[in-house]
């Protein structure tokens, strides 16, 4: 969430913000509730200290004198009391409108409307040609290691089983992933994947995206659709010591994603399901480091993509495109020989200090509290990098040959 006290003194950038990202709310609208609310506090508080006054006046006053006090004080009491119910209602109305208010973007984020308009900074590795190229559904399903069909009639669309070599290869490309953060400061870490409300909110899923999040309502419980939730929400209400920043973690975990939106798009394969694994970055770090935070967050999932010698290109994300939470985004996209385009499979997030406010996490120096900022990056989707090998490295004959220093990596040499 964007501090309210900002609000007043950056009215212009405010509605600039809005319409960069192609959204319609009422700025002026939100101004004169946020004046209301201060004004009305303001008015209660002025009353309530004319309460302690009166209190104090009839401590002080003779028995035979108190009576008519005591019944302006009953009076001033109720009044206190319902103008702080109204401060309270004023509250929550403002800030159930100023929580659905997304970050500030950063001015070197290119204006767009949707992924359409990403800005494409640079492309990386050699595309094989490859003649009728197989996608890799139809590949995995010929030699038995993907079966989506079976899953559909016990899970429903947009699940898979995978099997024998693709489940060694997800599992040593996560404890490779994995490892590799380690050595540039990560802690590898499983979080839970059912959270509580608060962390969703605190992230900036929720509201906007809340159609995409399954429920366990008997335990008011959710499940994520990434680690980033719980990463964040680990430090809620803490106060961080700023030299020990920055404060990395790896997580590990399987995410849920509802999807909703979605139909006819990607309904075959797995490069988007409900259910999938992933190796996620987080940070905690001081404000004044966090656009070299994201720059070093990028160039490790380069590196990782690089080592898997998967062809990519980094796109700067537009305006329209970003999430809630975002100031500023990256995605790297994958070629995907069978689309004959590349496709999102990783992003990284600078959230600069929307989520730190949120989760009321903050930085300690010289004996003085201020803001943080958190950012994300992917290091490893499991099924979209396993979509890119496969589709990447398939021979004429139907099967798939790994580069020796990737067949290294994941443990396998060949598929079929």
């Amino acid at each position: 969430m964007l501090d309210p006290a900002i609000l007043k003194d950056n009215i212009e950038e405010f509605k600039l913000n809005i319409s960069r990202r192609n959204l319609e709310v009422d700025i002026d609208f939100l101004v004169s509730l946020n004046e209301e609310r201060k004004a009305l506090r303001y008015e209660a508080e002025k009353k309530r200290s004319e309460q302690k006054e009166l209190g104090k006046e009839i401590a002080n006053t003779e028995k035979n004198k108190k009576d008519a006090l005591l019944s302006k004080a009953s009076d001033l009491s109720d009044e206190v009391k319902f103008l702080f119910e109204q401060v309270d209602k004023k509250d929550e109305e403002f800030f159930n409108q100023w929580i659905k208010i997304p970050n500030l973007i950063s001015e070197t984020s290119p204006d767009g409307k949707s992924d359409k308009d990403n800005l494409e900074i640079k492309k990386i590795g050699k595309i094989n040609k490859i003649h009728s190229p197989k996608d890799h559904l139809e590949i995995a399903s010929e030699l038995n290691l993907i079966d989506v069909e079976k899953a559909s009639k016990v899970s429903g669309s947009r699940f898979a089983y995978l099997f024998g070599d693709l489940v060694t290869i997800e599992f040593n490309l996560v404890s490779w992933a994995l490892s590799k953060l380690s050595e540039k400061g990560f802690k590898p870490t499983i979080p839970p994947v059912l959270v509580r409300e608060n962390a969703l909110y605190g992230t900036g899923f929720f509201p906007d995206d809340a159609e995409q999040v399954y429920e366990i309502p008997n335990d008011d419980l959710y499940l994520v659709g990434t680690s980033e939730v719980p990463l964040a929400a680990l430090h809620t209400n803490e106060i961080i010591n700023m030299e020990e920043l920055p404060i990395r973690y790896a997580g590990f975990s399987t995410c849920f994603r509802r999807e909703a939106g979605t139909y006819g798009k990607d309904t075959t394969g797995i490069f988007r399901v409900h259910q999938f694994d992933k190796v996620e970055m987080f940070s905690f770090c001081n404000p004044e480091k966090s656009e070299e935070e994201h720059d070093f967050i990028l160039s490790v999932e380069e590196e990782l993509l690089q080592s898997l010698e998967i062809p990519y290109r980094v796109v700067d994300v537009c305006a329209g495109d970003l999430g809630a939470s975002a100031a500023k985004k990256y995605d790297i996209e994958a070629w995907i020989p069978s689309q004959n385009t590349y496709r999102e499979v990783t992003s990284c997030s600078n959230t600069t200090s929307f989520q730190a406010r949120r989760l009321n996490i903050r930085a300690k120096s010289e004996g003085e509290t201020s803001v943080l900022h958190t950012l994300n990056g992917t290091a490893i989707a499991v099924g979209r990098i396993l979509i890119a090998l496969i589709e990447n490295n398939q021979t004429k004959d139907g099967k798939v040959e790994f580069p020796d220093k990737v067949a290294e990596i994941i443990g396998v040499e060949n598929l079929g």
